[in-house]
């Protein structure tokens, strides 16, 4: 087999599908929960929109929300495909740039990354090419750094991801548009490709979602207050027996973390 050209992306080009504020629920969480490590900063801190799709949308809003927490941080976003990084050259500007680029994520100088955000993109590779591309992504962070891999719906009412630091994953994070939410195991069609494969019985991640629903479902009273309470006494009655992570401010916004270990795939 002849080698790979050393200057073709490392990838295959997705489908492309984005709309405005598509990842707003993922924007706020990475402002609020790495925004201290993004101030702690030594330089302006650099975020890769990697697979931003067919309009730059996803990208520009980051470098928004993101200027929230550090007024200098900057924003690359990168893709596959040559013709969507030129339709997206007219949107730079001072902090904005865009790359041609795959998972070997090119920046200028071999600078390393503060974020890598991954939205909707590993949905379309086999799960047992994950690990792999995760190790890629993982070693190119700054020190401290983080990687989120996630997949949400076309405008962003459900969305799952999973953060990763240079040693590994780290937890996963369940959001949603709450007052369209049926049931909390409605976000399983959501699942990045690590585990969607896996909500099966036997795994740990069904076993999850199923206490997950009976928690919701204990929690039905609270609705007749709102969702949102229903949503924060279903995180406090499920955190007795799971890893959830005890942000009340964070289940005020639809979402709740737990620990990667305790969802992880078996055998992984």
């Amino acid at each position: 087999m002849a080698a790979r050209p050393p200057d073709r992306p490392v990838g295959t080009v997705t489908r492309g599908t984005t709309n405005p504020n598509r990842l707003r629920r993922m924007d706020r969480w990475l402002a609020a929960v790495h925004g201290p490590a993004l101030r702690g900063s030594p330089r302006p801190p650099l975020a890769v929109d990697l697979g931003y799709g067919a309009a730059p949308w996803t990208a520009v809003e980051l470098l928004a929300r993101l200027r929230t927490v550090h007024a200098a941080t900057r924003v690359v976003g990168v893709e596959i495909a040559p013709e969507r990084v030129a339709a997206a050259r007219p949107y730079e500007r001072e902090g904005l740039r865009f790359v041609r680029g795959g998972f070997e994520v090119p920046l200028p100088g071999g600078e390393r990354p503060a974020v890598i955000r991954a939205a909707n993109v590993l949905r379309q590779y086999g799960e047992e090419e994950v690990p792999a591309v995760w190790e890629r992504l993982r070693s190119r962070l700054a020190p401290g750094g983080l990687l989120v891999d996630g997949t949400c719906d076309e405008i962003g009412r459900r969305h799952v991801w999973i953060a990763l630091g240079p040693e590994g994953p780290r937890s996963v994070t369940f959001a949603a548009r709450l007052s369209a939410l049926n049931e909390p195991s409605d976000l399983a069609e959501r699942l990045p490709k690590a585990l969607i494969h896996r909500n099966v019985p036997g795994e740990p991640v069904h076993s999850f979602l199923r206490d997950f629903d009976r928690a919701w479902a204990t929690a039905a009273p609270y609705g007749a207050l709102s969702a949102r309470q229903r949503w924060i006494r279903t995180a406090r009655a499920l955190s007795v027996d799971w890893p959830v992570a005890r942000t009340p401010h964070r289940w005020r916004q639809g979402e709740l973390t737990v620990g990667w270990e305790a969802v992880a795939p078996r055998g992984s």
